[in-house]
C-alpha cells in the first residue's frame, strides 16, 4: 500500500534482505489471518489512469516516442512489484518456497522500475509524465480467489506477453541509436523468463494438487479470462524456456 514509488522498491529491497536472512516469515498465525480486498494498490497520485484506447502509439524515431516507450514499461513494472506482493501477501497457504519466489520477483520489478525512472530521467521526463492504464491490477482483482488462476493469467498470459512483443522493441530501438533503452530491455526480458518459469512450476504444483491437466487447464483458463492478450506471434524459444509446452503454444496458436 506504499504510495511512494521510490520508498516502495527500498522497503521490496529491505523484505527480501528480511526473507533471505530468516527474519520475515509466514507463520501459522499469520496465515490464518482474514485476507483483506485491495481494489486499488498503493500508487502514485500520478500518472493518471485512462482508458487503454486513449493512450496512443508514438514512432520510436523521436525522442517523445521513446519516452512514450520507457513510461509504458516502468509502468507495468511498478504494477509488477505490486501483483508480485500481492501475491506474497493473498496466497500465504502456498509452501514457503512460493513465497521466497514471489518475494525475489517483486524485488526484481523494483529494480526494472528504478532502472527504467532513471532512464525516463536521463531522457528529461519522469515517471508520472504521461497517462497510464489500469489493465494490469484489474487482472490481479479478478483472479485474487485462487492461486491456480493467478499462476495461469498474470505470470504465464500477461508476463508471458512481454516475452512476445519485447525482442522487437529492443530490436528498434537500437535500428533507431538508442542503445541505452535497449541495454534495459535486453536486462528485463532476460529475468522475465523467470518471472514465467515460477508462475509455470506454481501452476504445475497447483494443477497436480488438484488432479487437473495442465496444458488444457491453462489453456481454458487462458480463454476464458484474457482472449485478447493472446495474439502471436509468439516467441517459442523463450516461452518454452520460461516452461511452456509444445501443447500449449499450439493450442494459443489456434486461438481466435
Amino acid at each position: 500500500m506504499e504510495t511512494d514509488a521510490s520508498r516502495k522498491c527500498t522497503k521490496v529491497a529491505a523484505m527480501l534482505a528480511d526473507w533471505a536472512n530468516g527474519s520475515f516469515e509466514c507463520a501459522a498465525p499469520c496465515r490464518q489471518c482474514a485476507v483483506t480486498e485491495i481494489p486499488a494498490p498503493g500508487r502514485p497520485t500520478r500518472p493518471l489512469l485512462v482508458d487503454p484506447r486513449r493512450l496512443a502509439p508514438r514512432g520510436l524515431g523521436t525522442l517523445e516516442g521513446r519516452i512514450a516507450l520507457a513510461h509504458a514499461v516502468a509502468h507495468i513494472e511498478f504494477n509488477a512489484i505490486n501483483l508480485a506482493c500481492d501475491a506474497v501477501y493473498r496466497f500465504r497457504e502456498m509452501p514457503p518456497d512460493f513465497l521466497g519466489d514471489f518475494i525475489a520477483v517483486a524485488a526484481d520489478e523494483a529494480r526494472h522500475f528504478s532502472m527504467l525512472e532513471k532512464r525516463l530521467r536521463d531522457m528529461g521526463s519522469h515517471y508520472g509524465a504521461l497517462d497510464a492504464h489500469d489493465g494490469l491490477w484489474q487482472m490481479a482483482v479478478r483472479t485474487g480467489h485462487d492461486p491456480l488462476v493467478r499462476m495461469a493469467l498474470v505470470p504465464r498470459v500477461l508476463e508471458a506477453r512481454g516475452l512476445d512483443v519485447t525482442p522487437g522493441m529492443i530490436e528498434r530501438l537500437r535500428a533507431v541509436g538508442d542503445a541505452t533503452s535497449a541495454d534495459c530491455l535486453a536486462v528485463i526480458l532476460a529475468e522475465e523468463v523467470e518471472h514465467v518459469a515460477k508462475g509455470t512450476r506454481w501452476f504445475h504444483y497447483l494443477c497436480a494438487a488438484r488432479s487437473l491437466e495442465p496444458d488444457a487447464t491453462f489453456l481454458e483458463l487462458a480463454a476464458q479470462y484474457a482472449p485478447r492478450a493472446l495474439r502471436g506471434p509468439f516467441n517459442a524459444p523463450d516461452r518454452i524456456a520460461a516452461g511452456f509446452s509444445a501443447a500449449e503454444l499450439a493450442g494459443l496458436a489456434q486461438m481466435p
